[in-house]
């Protein structure tokens, strides 16, 4: 057996996570085990196991062309700190009671260094329209080589300064720039601290109005873009004054809600019990918030009625010209038979005019 890739000493903070990772070749395919001895002077090594220290050990392993495996150890205390080996071996005897196997462990180590998380005071402040968000950390800590702001994964802000304070400024109120945002003090391990800009919900309706066809379903649905999410969602209907709570146990109403997005159904739309206005109320620890939603039901034979009046047109327009063909005189004579006419008796005439000077010359 033999290693193609080690196990890597690193340094973490405390409630961190760390992973290490160790790869063998072999034929057969070797086994790999983990073993952890303390920084103690009196500690020897001892196997770790999956589920070991409180289940916060996970180890996976997979053994196809070659060995590989992976042990993660989550929320970590200075008590983690030490050394972790790696051994691998294809022996058949490795793991047997009483023989001594022929081909020993091969081992690889790493150090973690589990070091103390120091304490971050992260706060904001508002003031004429400027928020101002600060983190502050205490000693002792590790070299500081700069600091990032990041909100949403993107980075706001970054600098190379040394400082163990740092700020950064957003024009706006708190409703408009709600949300967790991140200082990241640069060092071995990186610091985070977080500043939370929490208010209460700032609910919006996805359209102010919606429309929607007798007998089919409605949709209405509301968002909060704000932080923190919406813990209960709501919605009401307005009415004679009154604004009734609207329930899924009613039968026609369908209401999923899930964190900052809240989605209302209306089976089987009636135009007059359906047509109206429509709240929807988010609440969360720091208050709450709606929006109205109007809806218009309209019968299923609106969108026939454009077709049905150029119908109506056309035959109206049928009508007046059949009635007038119908009215004209029959003994009226269009311009061009008048005129044809008019010249076949000029010509008649001319003729028996002609005629008659014949006879009288005989």
């Amino acid at each position: 057996a033999g290693f193609i890739k080690s196990p890597l000493s690193q340094k973490r903070l405390t409630q961190d996570s760390v992973e290490l990772y160790c790869e063998a070749i072999g034929n057969p395919i070797p086994e790999i085990q983990w073993w952890f001895e303390g920084n103690d002077p009196n500690e020897t090594y001892a196997q770790l196991w999956d589920g070991a220290r409180q289940d916060r050990v996970k180890i996976n392993a997979t053994y196809n062309l070659h060995s590989t495996s992976t042990i993660s150890i989550a929320n970590l205390t200075g008590d983690d700190s030490g050394m972790y080996e790696c051994r691998a071996s294809n022996d058949p005897d490795r793991n047997h009671l009483s023989k001594s196997p022929k081909v020993k462990w091969i081992r690889s180590q790493a150090n973690v260094f589990v070091i103390e998380r120091p304490n971050i005071a992260a706060e904001f402040t508002e003031s004429s329209g400027r928020l101002t968000l600060s983190c502050n950390m205490s000693a002792p800590h590790p070299t500081i080589t700069g600091h990032k702001w990041i909100h949403k994964e993107k980075i706001l802000e970054e600098d190379e300064n040394p400082g163990a304070f740092t700020t950064y400024i957003i024009e706006g109120t708190k409703e408009e720039h709600s949300g967790v945002y991140e200082c990241i003090f640069e060092a071995n391990p990186q610091i985070r601290g977080q500043v939370n800009i929490s208010v209460s919900p700032q609910v919006t309706a996805y359209k102010k109005s919606e429309h929607g066809n007798e007998g089919d379903t409605g949709v209405l649905t509301c968002k909060n873009p704000s932080f923190p999410a919406v813990t209960t969602w709501s919605w009401y209907k307005s009415g004679h004054g009154v604004s009734a709570l609207l329930e899924n146990a009613s039968g026609r109403y369908i209401i999923k809600s899930s964190g900052n997005k809240t989605e209302l159904r209306i089976l089987k739309l009636d135009i007059e019990q359906d047509t109206g206005d429509y709240f929807c109320n988010g609440t969360n620890p720091y208050g709450s918030g709606d929006a109205t939603v109007n809806l218009r039901v309209r019968s299923r034979l609106a969108a026939l009625w454009p077709f049905l009046g150029i119908v109506a047109e056309v035959l109206v327009l049928v009508t007046i010209i059949f009635i007038y063909e119908k009215r004209r005189k029959p003994d009226e004579v269009p311009d061009g038979e008048k005129h044809l006419g008019l010249n076949l008796k000029s010509n008649a005439t001319n003729h028996k005019d002609k005629n008659v000077r014949q006879r009288n010359a005989n």
